[in-house]
């Protein structure tokens, strides 16, 4: 997991490895450390590990070639998931850093602003030749929905025309989740957001499951699948 967010990084906080972080990628690129001491192995899964960029925004400027070479270090490291959270906004550091990109995920809100923002997304990475780009609609309502407060899921993917990898509800759990530096998906009992997000991280891996249906979140599984053959769904 890189965060390519420079100067502005957070992903360590939301992991709680805030205290681990002793070296960056850029001084892997400078030579000063080896990549397996940049990385910060995550205790709960050894498998997971994050990669910040640069702890200084000041100091650096991380270029097209200098993420190329970082991701020929981590895939020689045989990982089998690189992903990139990109900084915020659409200039220089957002065009390097989806340089190397070979899928892109737009996360969005059901909100006119931010779908302006996403449209104008998806149009930089089709330019730049990103064309496996897939839609996550996060921080919806359906109480809203159903009074035409918000707009729903399908109108945001209509607007967008980006094809939909899940929709994560609303959920004060997060705040919680994100204050403690524990990943939602890690509590024993799952709230309605954290099954989404992990449908959605199974998608990614390209699995097939059920889209969470924001108005009967509790419906069973069998009941879905009922449905599914019936046709009604």
């Amino acid at each position: 997991l890189i965060d390519a967010d420079i100067g502005l990084r957070n992903l360590d906080l939301l992991l709680g490895l805030e205290n681990r972080v002793m070296y960056t990628a850029m001084e892997v690129l400078e030579g000063e450390c080896r990549m397996e001491q940049a990385l910060i192995r995550d205790k709960r899964w050894r498998t997971l590990a994050l990669l910040p960029i640069s702890k200084n925004r000041a100091r650096y400027n991380v270029t097209k070639n200098n993420m190329q070479t970082l991701i020929k270090v981590l895939k020689e490291m045989e990982f089998q998931y690189i992903i990139i959270d990109c900084p915020a906004g659409i200039d220089v550091g957002f065009i390097n850093a989806i340089s190397v990109a070979d899928k892109a995920v737009i996360v969005t809100t059901p909100e006119i602003t931010a779908i302006r923002d996403a449209d104008r997304v998806a149009g930089l990475l089709e330019a730049n030749g990103i064309y496996n780009v897939q839609l996550l609609v996060n921080r919806v309502r359906a109480d809203m929905i159903k009074k035409n407060d918000m707009m729903s899921v399908k109108d945001v993917q209509e607007m967008l025309g980006v094809p939909l990898l899940g929709a994560i509800p609303e959920d004060t759990e997060v705040i919680v989740s994100t204050n403690r530096g524990e990943p939602l998906v890690l509590k024993k009992k799952l709230t309605l957001a954290g099954i989404a997000y992990e449908n959605a991280a199974r998608r990614i891996c390209g699995k097939q499951d059920f889209l969470i249906d924001l108005d009967q979140p509790k419906k069973g599984i069998f009941q879905r699948a009922k449905e599914f053959f019936a046709g009604d769904e």
